[in-house]
């Protein structure tokens, strides 16, 4: 009896010591310092996926890409070869944060029902920037392609379907993107500034602005999800692995719906928007218990 208690008591102290640690790696001054860079890593894709949707609405160029086609078009940039470096280290520090908000959750969201979707979100964010880590790597290592990225989720799309009601686990999987799409649609428009962000440091109109940049970002972003989503779920119902699911084919989609060109520029301003809101972001972000 003496022995189970004594080893129970050890258990419990290496637990505690191991979530000791955890915390004081999670506020350490390294993580603010690579999740600043992950913000504005992040700002940099979305403000490249914006301006390139822009330049086609307006005529001059551009390109209707996600987040692996603008890593790229920022790899053949002057100093292209340094940013890759950067995005590549700022994408590990994001995928870091996310996990981190998910599973130790800093931010105090709880395990009631909005909470756990609020957490559920972060992990599916770390997961969807985890993704584009070895491809960046490849981009520096010029074996990077952007068709390669889409072979590869027909292929998986085919897997997928080929299993028994495999057509099904698409259609879930689409669902669950479009809720992710339409949670930060409504975080968007909640327009309430996270803990982490340091807004007493701000004056009342930079808060204003942020806010209202934030919103319009947010909102874009999950919308822009949602597509995605939709797409997803067409693709289950029709058991068509090849149709295409990433953000670049749902921007496309809405190129071709009525008004379309008015609707893509609509989403490539909001998707500079949260861009520059991340890039802010990097600035006003701090590990704060």
């Amino acid at each position: 009896m003496g022995t189970r208690k004594s080893s129970e008591g050890s258990i419990g102290r290496i637990k505690g010591n191991v979530e000791r640690a955890a915390k004081k790696a999670e506020f350490s001054p390294l993580m603010e310092a690579l999740t600043r860079l992950g913000y504005g890593a992040r700002g940099l894709i979305y403000i490249t996926m914006g301006l390139l949707a822009v330049s086609v609405t307006l005529g001059i160029g551009g390109a209707i890409t996600d987040q692996q086609g603008a890593i790229a078009a920022i790899g053949r940039q002057p100093a292209g070869l340094v940013l890759l470096w950067v995005i590549l280290i700022g994408l590990v520090s994001y995928s870091l944060w996310g996990v981190i908000r998910a599973v130790l959750d800093p931010l105090h969201k709880g395990h009631d029902l909005k909470g756990l979707i609020a957490r559920g979100g972060f992990l599916f964010s770390a997961a969807g920037y985890i993704l584009l880590i070895l491809p960046t790597y490849g981009f520096i290592k010029g074996a990077g392609s952007t068709s390669q990225n889409g072979a590869q989720t027909q292929q998986s799309m085919a897997s997928i379907m080929s299993t028994p009601l495999g057509h099904w686990a698409i259609v879930i999987i689409g669902l669950a993107v479009i809720a992710t799409g339409l949670y930060q649609v409504y975080t968007g428009f909640k327009s309430s500034f996270d803990k982490q962000f340091s807004t007493y440091a701000m004056t009342a109109k930079e808060v204003k602005w942020a806010t209202q940049l934030g919103r319009l970002g947010t909102a874009t972003r999950g919308f822009v999800f949602a597509l995605v989503g939709l797409l997803l779920c067409q693709a289950g119902f029709q058991s068509n692995s090849s149709q295409g699911i990433g953000i670049d084919s749902a921007l496309t989609a809405l190129l071709h719906q009525p008004y379309g060109i008015w609707l893509l520029g609509i989403v490539g301003v909001g998707l500079i928007a949260f861009g520059v809101f991340s890039m802010l972001s990097a600035v006003w972000f701090r590990m704060k218990r």
